[in-house]
């Protein structure tokens, strides 16, 4: 996509691209690059240096320490971003319950929770998905009864990423049962360190710890943890759900994947097929490319509107389609394009200090974990048929 910068915004496309080239510490890039895992204290430090700059909150009001950036200089950032190879930003605190506490919370909750979130001091997790309520999110089972003071919150949620890192989650619980589902849902925010919570591990596919459940037994929340008026968490649910889906698109990291595989398949290496001259292959690589061209537009759409402090709209669902649609797309075409280099899958070599012999070769870093994880891009943030029902009744009206 061409795009004419205005000669401010090619002064800050400079200043962007000498932050990650200056600032982020090597050895935080260098794991991004070669497909290592970054750790807790990775991930805090890359966050902590973009506050530091003042850039944390990307989408957030001025009046809340955020940028103010415009939609061109948030598609500046994030392309600088994915070029550097820097870490994609975690988006439980800064980019998923702080618009939800700004936008609903009291000015209490606000000047407690909020300075935290956006210098990253404190990490958050999500409490939504339950094990017989995920794309059903409606039917959540997770209860909250108010007692004085305090809620008493008993029930379990699942697939919490990163929730063994995290000191907070935001949770939908349920608060009434004699309405509608959708009307009996409140927004609690839940201290990770309360007696009666605790975290299990689920393993993944790619051998990681990523995902939990979470399990609360007589967990005493204070009252005054519930964000907004008892009975509107769904509401407030929605609103979150389209920034999350806007993120999860991750137009710009694929497009830096994309790159890289253009370049792979011009570089002649052993073990690697010569798919350049595979006009199959070659016609799904212009298929992708095409793609992402497209959902360039949509996505400065949304940062457009977010702009002028607006909720990312039903476009933030076609974000999540399509965006999670071409990530699974790309991962398919790295996997064939690395050869016998995308296996055997050795899920420590991808862990700081592994002593072993490294599989896949510099080029190709994490083929086979970025398809293995991504399997699941298309379900989490309200799967993608979810999202085409919310299409066909807020774009169409069925």
């Amino acid at each position: 996509m061409n795009i004419d910068f205005t000669p401010e915004e090619l002064a800050f496309r400079d200043e962007v691209r000498s932050f990650f080239r200056d600032e982020i510490p090597e050895q935080i890039k260098e794991k991004t690059t070669q497909g290592l895992r970054l750790s807790r204290e990775d991930q805090i430090t890359y966050q902590q240096a973009l506050y530091e700059k003042g850039w944390a909150g990307v989408n957030w009001p001025v009046e809340h320490g955020g940028t103010g950036w415009t939609a061109a200089q948030k598609y500046i950032f994030y392309t600088e971003a994915a070029e550097a190879d820097a870490p994609r930003i975690i988006p439980f605190g800064l980019t998923m319950v702080a618009p939800v506490i700004y936008t609903f919370g009291n000015e209490e909750q606000k000047k407690r929770f909020l300075p935290d979130v956006l210098a990253s001091r404190v990490w958050w997790c999500q409490g939504y998905s339950e094990p017989n309520a995920g794309s059903d999110l409606a039917g959540l089972k997770t209860k909250a009864v108010r007692d004085g003071d305090h809620y008493i919150v008993n029930g379990t949620k699942t697939w919490t990423t990163l929730g063994h890192y995290a000191d907070w989650i935001f949770c939908l619980v349920r608060t009434d049962d004699s309405g509608r589902k959708q009307e009996g849902i409140s927004f609690l925010l839940i201290d990770m360190k309360s007696p009666g919570v605790s975290v299990e591990p689920i393993i993944t596919l790619d051998g990681r710890r990523e995902v939990n459940e979470v399990f609360f037994k007589d967990v005493k929340v204070p009252a005054e943890n519930l964000v907004g008026e008892e009975g509107k968490g769904w509401t407030y649910a929605k609103v979150l759900l389209t920034h999350e889906r806007t993120n999860i698109a991750g137009v710009a990291p694929s497009r830096r994947r994309l790159e890289k595989l253009k370049a792979l398949l011009k570089q002649p290496t052993q073990g690697v097929p010569d798919l350049q001259n595979n006009p199959m292959f070659m016609a799904r690589v212009m298929q992708t490319e095409v793609e992402l061209k497209a959902l360039e537009f949509t996505e400065l759409r949304v940062l457009s509107a977010v702009s002028t402090g607006k909720a990312p709209g039903p476009e933030s669902s076609i974000l999540k389609i399509k965006g999670t649609e071409v990530q699974q797309a790309l991962d398919e075409l790295w996997l064939e394009a690395s050869g016998l280099y995308a296996l055997p899958f050795v899920p420590d070599q991808y862990e700081e200090g592994f002593a072993g012999e490294v599989i896949e070769p510099h080029f190709a870093p994490n083929t086979a974990p970025h398809y293995y994880n991504n399997r699941k891009v298309t379900i989490y943030g309200g799967t993608n048929e979810i999202q085409k029902n919310i299409i066909a009744k807020q774009v169409l009206g069925l």
